[in-house]
Order: structure tokens, then sequence, then C-alpha cells
């Protein structure tokens, strides 16, 4: 079989991996282009196939298992207002159910406390528990008396 038709079948794999995201399609894609490579080499319509079936099951019991673990963990860094989320505060202004002031990170940040029950007083260190909207959710670190 030509070269050309196994880039033709590779780019052709390629597209579906695109549309699907399974790297199934991707894997054999590759597989296509060492075939083309085997046949530019002139090897014949066997070894070609057989380069097609090793490249493929090499891909699938190799590299897809690791992809797939990759794409499964959760980002190490988290950006934005999530990353205050587990970070101490201290209290600038009484927090309460409904309102306060923190000190997060350098800046001020309105408060309110996870327990509805809690009043918070001035200078008490919390931990961010949540940032819901401009708002950082917190829970005294010590208990209140």
């Amino acid at each position: 079989m030509p070269w050309f038709i196994w880039l033709l079948a590779a780019a052709g794999l390629g597209v579906a991996e695109f549309f699907t995201l399974t790297l199934v399609f991707g894997l054999l894609a590759g597989a296509a282009l060492v075939a083309a490579v085997v046949a530019g080499l002139g090897v014949g319509l066997l070894g070609q196939l057989v380069a097609l079936g090793v490249a493929a099951a090499a891909g699938f019991v190799l590299v897809r298992p690791v992809a797939l673990r990759q794409m499964a963990r959760s980002p190490l860094s988290r950006e934005g207002s999530d990353a205050l989320v587990g970070k101490p505060a201290e209290v600038v202004q009484e927090v309460t159910a409904t309102h306060g002031l923190v000190k997060l990170a350098g800046e001020a940040w309105s408060a309110r406390a996870l327990d509805e029950s809690h009043v918070i007083p001035v200078g008490a260190l919390v931990d961010v528990m949540e940032i819901d909207g401009a708002t950082a959710v917190v829970y005294p670190r010590e208990l209140l008396p």
C-alpha cells in the first residue's frame, strides 16, 4: 500500500480523535504514521500491517493508561479566588453570619461566618472555608468564648 494512503488514514483518524477525545483514534493515527514510514522504506503490505499492529498495541498498552491517569488528576495549583480557600485570615471587623471584614492575603475581604451562630471578634484568626463571590466564608481557628 502506498505511504500516502497511510498518511490520509492518519489524518482521518486524527480528525476523528479531535471530535471524540477518546485517545483511541489518536493512537491509531500514530500507528498509521508508523505504517506510512514503513511503507516509505519500501516494506511490503504484510510488514506495514505488522508495524501498524505493533504500534497500535504499544500505544494502547503503554501510552493510553498513562495519558488517562494524567487526565484524571486534578491540577496541582489553584488559581484566582480558589487559591484562597484554606488560607488563614485575621478578623479586622467583627464577623457574623451576615457581615464582617478579614485581612486575607494582604487584602481586606468582606466575610461571613460559616456557622451562623458564631460571632468572631476582631483579631481572631480564621480559616477560609470557601469564597462566595467577593465574600470569604470563614471559620475560627480556635474555640470562641
